[in-house]
């Protein structure tokens, strides 16, 4: 048995097809652990949903920011932009099976038999993993109430920049989505820049990646990310792990074996 965790996919199904037969991937004891943006901007996001909804026994996956756009724009909540790949779900026969069980997946996974905890975007460095934890739940469960819709009405924004304890309903969801889903750089009170997606060697003027604040909350876990395809799969600090390597930007699709760290790619 074997434990892998796997980049942004954003609907490459042929290089995904490519990598589980490269690490010989055998659904009847082998484990998947998605860093989320399962789809979009890639040729085959229906085709992708569906090869991971196939595999879902054997498959973990947390939600990013383009599976959250895609359920909000299932929920009417909003539009498709002109960039996007999502009409073949939308009009898909089984688009109820596959974005009932898309709304389900976590923001964060604990992995207990590695000492490792997946999201899509990392961990706010100011956060203890308890809180992270915590906080999540509450978006999650909201997710799966009757809630949801009030909830991706009031997803899009970039304000509050900054997490406070006294935040509410739609503000409070929303400050926690961007942190769990769409962060890469932070200002010394934690403060999210949601505008910048570059390298992390050029950080906006008082800002620096999260995973190299000074005050960043220690923990014995290892961290494991995707969404920053500018890293290149590498962040210069122990035990934080990004894993998008930028498949659909022509990168690679690459898959850490949780056992032993070793890395797999696949071109695209």
């Amino acid at each position: 048995m074997s434990d892998y965790a796997i980049g942004d996919l954003q609907g490459c199904l042929e290089a995904f097809d490519c990598l589980l037969e490269k690490i010989r991937f055998n659904p009847d004891k082998d484990r998947l652990f998605l860093a989320g943006d399962l789809i979009n901007r890639g040729p085959d996001s229906l085709g992708t949903l569906r090869r991971v909804f196939q595999l879902r026994d054997n498959v973990h996956c947390v939600l990013g920011n383009h599976d959250l756009h895609l359920l909000a724009v299932a929920h009417g909540a909003t539009r498709s932009k002109r960039k996007d790949t999502l009409a073949e779900i939308l009009d898909a026969s089984d688009r109820t099976a596959l974005l009932g069980w898309l709304q389900h997946c976590p923001l964060l996974i604990d992995i207990p038999e590695h000492e490792a905890t997946l999201t899509h975007a990392g961990i706010p460095p100011l956060w203890s993993l308890d809180q992270a934890r915590s906080r999540a739940r509450e978006v999650e469960t909201v997710l799966k109430d009757q809630r949801c819709g009030d909830f991706f009405a009031h997803m899009y924004g970039n304000q509050p920049a900054g997490w406070n304890e006294d935040l509410q309903g739609p503000d409070r969801w929303r400050v926690i989505t961007n942190h769990f889903t769409r962060m890469r750089f932070v200002n010394q009170a934690g403060e999210l820049d949601l505008t910048t997606k570059g390298e992390a060697d050029a950080p906006p003027s008082g800002f620096m990646p999260w995973f190299l604040h000074p005050q960043r909350r220690e923990t014995s876990q290892r961290l494991l990310f995707g969404h920053w395809a500018a890293l290149e799969g590498h962040t210069g600090v122990g035990k934080v792990e990004a894993l998008d390597t930028g498949c659909v930007w022509g990168g690679s699709l690459t898959a850490l074996r949780l056992d032993d760290l070793a890395r797999t790619s696949c071109d695209c």
